[in-house]
């Protein structure tokens, strides 16, 4: 089960090792908010309310942090690690809806519309996550609107991103999918480059990706041998070496 801290208040005094003054949890949980797009521009006062709801929750590799059915009671921010959002059938099939990231967070959809979970979320690495409540979120919510328009912007972005993943598995081909999906791996890892040589490290399983891209880990291995035989990428375990990024950009039909 995932590893919750002990509620804000009830911890000691921490220091800060960039200043070697000591902090309390609260303290520490509103500089942990403020990294977040989400809490940007907001004053420390309102992100102090905010962390009044907040636990800090750990996971290890491969922990559930919940299941399909379960009552949401806030949603969640990514400190670190990656957390994988996927469908499961009674027979143990899956379908990977998401990879999620530092910086990201999950779960307001649901606790908005006051559902339980309809996807599981699962660990792919060790990871620390946030945890905000939903009584106090709703409080301070109430009070803000340039906030709640924050929130409504971060909604409508998912449903636009949930559109292209839709266009994407109906009208493009496995292949142009395989593409797209390292060059926007490149571009989050790497440093933007429009030409030349770039190394990026495939961030999970090939299985995984292969259910993100909604496609079967078989296709996307024979993909992957195309792009190699085709000389726009070369294979190294997890790891990919595209030799010429603005080749392999320009290849996507």
């Amino acid at each position: 089960m995932p590893r919750s801290a002990t509620p804000v208040g009830e911890r000691p005094f921490q220091i800060d090792p960039s200043t070697g003054s000591p902090v309390t949890e609260l303290e520490r949980l509103c500089r942990l908010l403020a990294r977040a797009s989400l809490f940007n521009g907001l004053a420390c006062e309102d992100i102090a309310r905010f962390a009044r709801g907040v636990r800090e929750v750990r996971v290890a590799r491969g922990e559930i942090l919940f299941h399909r059915g379960d009552p949401c009671l806030g949603f969640h921010l990514i400190l670190d690690g990656q957390i994988k959002l996927a469908f499961t059938s009674a027979e143990g099939n899956e379908k990977v809806v998401d990879i999620l990231y530092a910086g990201r967070s999950f779960g307001e959809a649901v606790m908005f519309m006051d559902k339980p979970y309809v996807v599981m979320a699962q660990a792919l690495t060790d990871a620390t996550l946030l945890h905000i409540g939903k009584q106090v979120f709703f409080e301070e919510m109430s009070g803000d609107p340039v906030f709640c328009r924050k929130i409504i912007a971060g909604l409508a972005q998912r449903l636009h991103l949930l559109m292209a993943d839709v266009e994407s598995y109906s009208l493009r081909s496995g292949r142009d999918r395989v593409v797209g999906y390292l060059l926007r791996e490149e571009e989050r890892e790497g440093d933007g480059v429009s030409e030349g040589a770039v190394s990026l490290r495939l961030p999970t399983s090939k299985g995984t990706i292969a259910s993100r891209l909604n496609l079967t880990q078989e296709h996307f291995s024979r993909i992957l041998n195309e792009l190699t035989s085709a000389g726009l990428i070369q294979v190294e375990g997890r790891t990919i070496h595209i030799p010429d990024i603005g080749r392999l950009r320009r290849s996507l039909g």
